[in-house]
This record gives C-alpha cells, structure tokens and sequence, in this order.
C-alpha cells in the first residue's frame, strides 16, 4: 500500500478538492508556485507518488521541462490538467511523467490511476503506447546490457513467456488472467519471477525487451486475438475513456 502522496497546486481550491477525493490516501497537499520549492518538498518527504498541476510548468516558464525532469528522477509523477493534447502528453512523457489525467476526472477513477502508477504503470493515452515503445525501444536496443537481456528470456518457462508477450501487448494483469484461465494472484507471482529472472524492473522494461525479440513478432501473427503491437492498450493501465488523459 501506498505509504505517502504529494498534491501539488498554486490553486488551494484545487489542492482542497483532489484531497477531498482521495479520502483514504496518506497525502499532503502542498500550495506553491515554484518547481524549486516543490522539488525541495520532495526531497523532504520523499513521496511515492507526486500528483502535480500542469499550471505549475507554466508558472516556470522556460525552466519547467528541466525542473520537471528532476521532480520525475525523484519520485513517480501524475500531471493533472484541464487540456493535455497528445502532443503535450508526448513531451511530458519524455520528461519522465508516469500519466497524466484531466481535472475533472472521477475521484475513483483517479484512484485506479494513482495506484497504477504507484505499482510502475504508465497511464497513457493509447495513441502514444506503440510510439513510446518504439522510441524507447530505437534506443535501448543499441545497448549491450539491453542487448544480453534478451539472451535471458530463454530462462523463461513458456507459461512466463506467454505473460511476458501479453505484458508487451498492454493487457492488464486481468486480461492476462483471464486468458490464461489463472488468477490475478498467480499472474503477480508470474511476473515477480519474470522480472527478476530477465533483471528489469517493471512492466515497460519487459514490453521493451519482447518488443525486440524476434519470436515475439511470430507470437503477435499467430495470435488468435489479433492484439498486435500497432494496437497496444495503456501499459498495466484500464484506460478506457482517452477523454480523462
């Protein structure tokens, strides 16, 4: 479970509302106007996830990208605004940003996407999964580490590489579950021996590595679902609605 929560906002209305919301959620809500204040907060409180309104990049001006980056290395960050163009949402993205969401999202649903994150989740508009993983991917597979993983996944069972390849796919650990005729539980345990046996961390990581493996593509045209790659969902995300990005 989530132990701490920063909600960031030059708007105390805004800040008042979203705690209102997130009723049950270890949080502190912090009114400033100043990157650098808030990344001092950060430092400070050293929270697992930071909820930050894009106001705030606006506020700083030519600075906020570079600012942005560092609250993003520090700790895992939600964008909160009122309109986040796909264009916009890309660069934020590129910055470190784990989702983005619109003001007016349902407090529940805003749960979904807080955890989400909290568990290294992306919460991406489903136009941008295949572009992310395609760019990641162009360069993380000139590494030679990178490269070695991919040796590794001949350590997997076929049960694993089967998860591994729907991880890739953006199915949630539901939608693997229920393919796989096993429970959520069992899927969890699955990728915990998954990611430790191919040394990433999470779900991005491992949909990068089986985006780059040739048996993957084989995988995907034989796939009696059709799920290839050009039609990723949001990576570990439910996203069902792109008008709550």
């Amino acid at each position: 479970m989530m132990n701490n929560l920063i909600l960031a906002s030059a708007h105390q209305k805004r800040l008042a509302a979203w705690g209102h919301g997130l009723n049950g959620f270890a949080s502190t809500a912090m009114a400033v106007d100043r990157l650098e204040t808030l990344r001092d907060g950060v430092a400070r409180i050293k929270p697992e996830v930071l909820l930050l309104d894009l106001d705030l990049l606006e506020l700083n001006g030519r600075n906020s990208v570079a600012l942005l980056r560092k609250l993003c290395t520090e700790t895992r960050t939600i964008i909160m605004g009122d309109a986040i163009s796909e264009s916009l949402e890309w660069e934020l993205l590129k910055a470190g940003v784990r989702g983005c969401c619109r003001n007016e999202i349902k407090p529940d649903f805003l749960k979904q996407v807080i955890d989400a994150v909290h568990l290294g989740e992306l919460w991406i508009r489903r136009s941008l999964t295949c572009r992310l993983i395609d760019e990641l991917g162009k360069t993380t597979s000139k590494n030679k580490a990178y490269r070695a993983t991919l040796g590794l996944l001949n350590s997997l069972t076929q049960r694993e590489y089967d998860i591994a390849v729907r991880v890739g796919n953006g199915e949630s650990n539901k939608q693997i579950a229920q393919a796989s005729s096993i429970t959520e539980r069992t899927v969890k345990a699955h990728l915990t021996e998954i990611f430790l046996k191919l040394g990433v961390t999470d779900r991005l990581n491992l949909a990068l590595v089986i985006s780059a493996d040739n048996r993957n593509g084989l995988s995907n045209s034989n796939s009696s679902s059709g799920n290839r790659l050009g039609q990723l969902r949001p990576l570990g995300g439910s996203r069902v609605d792109d008008s709550h990005s």
